[in-house]
C-alpha cells in the first residue's frame, strides 16, 4: 500500500534499517545470537572485515585496520538487517554510553556482502581494552570458542 510520498510501507521500513556487521557473541550460536532477539534481525549474509580480532575471556574485541596497517587478518563475521530498536538493544548489550572510554564505539564501515559494498555498523573495541589481551590471529570467534572448549 502507498504511503504519503506515494511508497509503500515496505520501502518505509527497509530505508529505516541498519545493516551491522557481528563478529562475536552476537553471531548465529553465540551466547548472544542476535537471532534470538527481539525484535528478529533479517540475515543478510557472512563477510569479512580487516582487523585485529582479541579474547577478553568470556566476548571478543575487534580493532578495526585499514589497508595500510601492518598485521590483522579477515575477521569472521555476519551481517543483518535490523530495526532502530534492535539497534537500541545491540547498544544496551555493548554497554554504548556514549563516552569516549566505552569499552565499544560504534563505526559505520564499508563491508563487502554477496558482492556488494555496504555501510555497516561496527562495535569497535576500545585500544585500552586489549592491552595484553591474546589476539585470535585466524579472526573467527566462534572457531576459537570451539577450539578453547576442546583444549
Amino acid at each position: 500500500m502507498p504511503d504519503a510520498q506515494g511508497g509503500s510501507a515496505s520501502d518505509a521500513r527497509a530505508a529505516a534499517l541498519t545493516w551491522v556487521f557481528v563478529y562475536g557473541t552476537l553471531r548465529r550460536g553465540g551466547s548472544n545470537d542476535i537471532n534470538r532477539l527481539d525484535p528478529e534481525p533479517e540475515w543478510v549474509g557472512t563477510a569479512h572485515l580487516r582487523g585485529q580480532l582479541f579474547d577478553l575471556g568470556p566476548y571478543p574485541g575487534l580493532r578495526l585496520l585499514s589497508a595500510s596497517d601492518p598485521g590483522g587478518c579477515d575477521v569472521v563475521g555476519e551481517v543483518y538487517a535490523i530495526t532502530p530498536a534492535l539497534e537500541a538493544v545491540l547498544d544496551r548489550i555493548e554497554e554504548i554510553s556514549g563516552a569516549e572510554d566505552d569499552e565499544y564505539q560504534r563505526r559505520q564501515i564499508s563491508v563487502m556482502v554477496q558482492g556488494h559494498a555496504r555501510t555497516c555498523l561496527v562495535y569497535e573495541i576500545h585500544p585500552s581494552r586489549v592491552r595484553a589481551r591474546p589476539e585470535i590471529g585466524h579472526g573467527d570467534w566462534m572457531r576459537h570458542v570451539m577450539e578453547r572448549s576442546a583444549s
